[in-house]
């Protein structure tokens, strides 16, 4: 029986060249200057600071361009509230989002069943999804489908087997 994994990872080798890059391009730049503003990568987090709210956004934006120009969903970003630290700084935490919550595997379960496919399951597997069907045509569609839909985390689908 045909079957292919649905899963939400985040190619961490990226995300901390990304990192590195903005947190040079922060340190360079002249509208950062004497703003002590830090991007730096912790386990599974980012974290922000600078002196100013508007500076943490300002690095924020870098951020996110340097991450979008590696390829990395935006939509594996999870931001903090902003703190104010001590002397006056502000700084926040990013968390990086990995696999699919048993809440998000509920409703992809859902939409699969409401296409209407004859024959396809999904199942729960961990922080992935199993998608089995009789037809090869009837994955293909489902994959067209959720890559259509927007679910609030990025989805790639691997281990497809005929």
């Amino acid at each position: 029986m045909p079957s292919f994994d649905v899963v939400s990872e985040v190619d961490l080798q990226e995300v901390r060249n990304a990192v590195d890059q903005a947190a040079r391009e922060v340190s360079n730049r002249f509208d950062f200057k004497n703003t002590n503003s830090t991007i730096e990568l912790g386990d599974g987090t980012i974290n922000m600071a600078s002196s100013t709210e508007d500076r943490l956004a300002a690095a924020r934006v870098v951020l996110e361009e340097k991450l979008v120009r590696r390829k990395v969903s935006l939509k594996t970003l999870d931001y903090g509230k902003v703190e104010e630290a001590s002397g006056g700084t502000a700084r926040q935490v990013v968390t990086l989002a990995q696999g699919i919550s048993s809440e998000k595997a509920r409703e992809l379960n859902k939409f699969i069943k409401g296409l209407g496919l004859k024959g396809v399951q999904s199942a729960t597997q961990g922080e992935q999804l199993r998608v089995s069907a009789k037809k090869r045509d009837h994955l293909q569609e489902v994959i067209a489908k959720l890559r259509e839909g927007n679910f609030g985390v990025p989805l790639q689908f691997n281990n497809f087997r005929d």
